[in-house]
């Protein structure tokens, strides 16, 4: 077991942080963002492959989309939970799945129980990525806010039948653990990301929870600037 993840999967304050220094990261905690207008990148394209690290993105969507759109998010944040629940099903069935727009999300933790969630959705090569992030997403309240929430998680995560020693062992993963946090870490240093969630259409950023309609127009606007 490596010594950056040694007690990732054994106990938890009473406050719901995880007891000493489990993944080197800083006490559970949720930013709070206030929408604002778009920034662009400095010449920096958020699609690049560079930006997702080691375990690369996780797609959805036509390759052949006119525009990008990536979201940086974390599991534990209600702004985050917000927006998939009422912006991101609208956003996918109009412009997704039409194949007008391709979609990656990419985790930014804000705490150790946000990497932990993370790592689980890229366990076996992401393959069930989506389908726990909208599972753990959709079950935050009873997951991410209570007395013990790595028990709480591990519960969740059953569902998508993840078994307990699976759950363990996959906390123990070093290079998830790696992957996970070299996706935050180059999202602050490269594009100045500092809180969720933090939307990219194309490479102009906007932070806060989006509302479809708003989303929807600068997606429409997007699209119209796009050749062809």
């Amino acid at each position: 077991m490596t010594p950056a993840v040694r007690t990732a999967s054994t106990r938890l304050s009473r406050r719901g942080v995880i007891a000493g220094s489990v993944f080197g990261l800083s006490a559970l905690g949720v930013a709070t963002m206030v929408p604002r207008g778009p920034r662009d990148t400095g010449g920096i394209h958020v699609g690049d492959p560079a930006l997702a690290g080691p375990l690369g993105d996780v797609w959805l969507g036509s390759p052949q989309a006119k525009v990008t759109l990536v979201e940086y998010a974390a599991l534990t944040c209600p702004h985050c939970a917000a927006f998939h629940h009422g912006t991101w099903p609208a956003i996918r069935a109009r412009w997704v799945d039409a194949g007008q727009v391709r979609f990656a999300l990419r985790g930014y933790p804000l705490s150790p129980l946000d990497t932990a969630g993370f790592m689980l959705a890229r366990a076996d090569g992401g393959r069930n990525y989506y389908a726990l992030t909208d599972l753990l997403f959709a079950r935050q309240r009873s997951w991410a806010f209570v007395e013990k929430p790595l028990d709480a998680l591990r519960e969740v995560v059953q569902q998508a039948g993840i078994s307990r020693d699976r759950f363990d062992a996959i906390l123990r993963d070093q290079s998830l653990y790696d992957g996970v946090q070299r996706v935050s870490a180059q999202a602050t240093s490269a594009l100045g990301v500092h809180s969720t969630p933090t939307l990219f259409v194309d490479d102009d950023r906007h932070e806060g929870a989006l509302t479809a309609d708003a989303l929807g127009e600068i997606i429409e606007r997007a699209l119209a600037r796009s050749p062809g």
